[in-house]
């Protein structure tokens, strides 16, 4: 068993980028932008958005947060990102999910042009990642299938079972493992809740993707031997041994499951890591569209 180590990539990615944006400055160029918009005052967005911010400054990328008071009209939110869309300075445009209830996220999804949409939510993008077209690919994703490439595993052909359908991972990591490309190229299978026998899909898989949202879901007699497994999933769980009073956990029940696997990723330190590099790939690439 080899263990997908999230953080270890994600750093190696980080520090490619930074090589590059360094060139920009050193050549005295504008350098990529990203703006994150962030309403009300939810700890986990406030903590993944502070996330963002660090992560771009190291790289020496332009970063902005805009923290907006949960009582923010729709209106008053969509003239603020209109006013980045034509801002020249900020590339990539990103609202941090999920929004206060008075919000259709929806709207303020596609009140992104596609062109600053580094989140690759905007139903413009969505269609282009059906239909293999080039497009920013959502982050979580996107970086599972760098993932996947890094590490040289094999996927044309292989079967990958993907269990959830979100728009964030489900849906895209499979409409991006179907394309005919590099890292890619699979039969894919999708499973979700209503499934009545889960375990008949899981155990045909090559490639297991669980983003179910459910602490240990997937449990050994559902995985083959040899199969690869990428777990998307992040779960709180009591655990009154620790100081926070909490762990957490993925979607695999890792302990049991990690023995039967070619490849397996740890909770956290895997798909978690990955997910804001991809981020950063993707607003370094809206820069080029943008400014070549």
């Amino acid at each position: 068993m080899i263990l997908l180590d999230g953080t270890k990539l994600a750093e190696e990615i980080k520090t490619e980028l930074g090589e590059k944006i360094k060139k920009l400055t050193d050549e005295g160029k504008k350098v990529p932008g990203l703006v994150t918009i962030l309403v009300g005052e939810n700890p986990a967005s406030q903590s993944y958005v502070n996330s963002k911010g660090k992560a771009c400054q190291k790289l020496g990328m332009l970063s902005k947060t805009e923290r907006l008071p949960e009582t923010i009209s729709q209106e008053e939110l969509i003239s603020i990102i209109y006013k980045y869309n034509n801002d020249p300075a900020f590339h990539g445009i990103l609202v941090q999910l999920p929004l206060p209830k008075h919000i259709n996220e929806d709207v303020i999804v596609e009140s992104i042009i596609p062109a600053k949409d580094v989140d690759g939510f905007n139903p413009v993008n969505v269609g282009n990642l059906s239909i293999g077209k080039d497009t920013f690919y959502p982050c979580t994703p996107y970086g599972i299938v760098e993932m996947l490439k890094r590490y040289k595993i094999e996927t044309s052909g292989k079967h990958a079972v993907v269990v959830g359908r979100s728009n964030i991972v489900g849906k895209p990591i499979a409409n991006m493992l179907v394309q005919k490309k590099e890292g890619a190229n699979c039969v894919v299978t999708i499973c979700h809740s209503a499934a009545k026998d889960l375990k008949k899909f899981t155990l045909q898989a090559d490639i297991l993707i669980a983003a179910i949202g459910r602490a240990n879901y997937i449990t050994a007699d559902m995985v083959r031997e040899g199969a690869v497994v990428i777990d998307v999933g992040i779960n709180r769980v009591e655990d009154k041994t620790t100081e926070k009073g909490y762990k957490i956990v993925g979607d695999v029940d890792f302990e049991n499951v990690a023995p039967k696997t070619s490849y397996i990723t740890p909770v956290p330190g895997g798909v978690g890591k990955m997910t804001i590099a991809m981020l950063l790939v993707n607003t370094y690439e809206a820069y080029l569209k943008i400014e070549r």
